[in-house]
């Protein structure tokens, strides 16, 4: 999936990443490249700067962790980040409902 598609999202797919427990970056790429049935491939280009932001806002925290002789950094989700989690999700959801009534206008059934 061209890497498009992922902008403005971003975010939010870091955040999803990180919910479940702190990661490091080759990681989280992993995880979402994972829960995507390998649709979406982060470059660590476009990760990276996008994890510092989320922690100069607060809404991630890292620490530094050795790993035999390598170190690595892992982040984690603060409860900002959390909050910030459900957010997006129901922005996402409002998102896709609305693309979605434009783009397949067939009538739902009722339920």
């Amino acid at each position: 999936m061209k890497e498009d598609a992922v902008r403005g999202h971003l975010d939010a797919l870091l955040l999803a990443a990180l919910e479940q427990g702190p990661l490091h970056g080759y990681a989280i790429i992993a995880a979402v490249r994972e829960r995507s049935g390998g649709a979406l491939e982060l470059r660590t280009g476009t990760m990276y700067p996008a994890l510092h932001r989320l922690e100069r806002l607060g809404l991630l925290r890292s620490d530094w962790q050795s790993v035999g002789e390598r170190r690595r950094r892992c982040y984690e989700l603060t409860d900002s980040g959390r909050r910030a989690l459900v957010d997006k999700r129901t922005a996402w959801r409002e998102l896709t409902c609305a693309i979605g009534a434009v783009l397949d206008p067939t009538p739902r059934p009722a339920t």
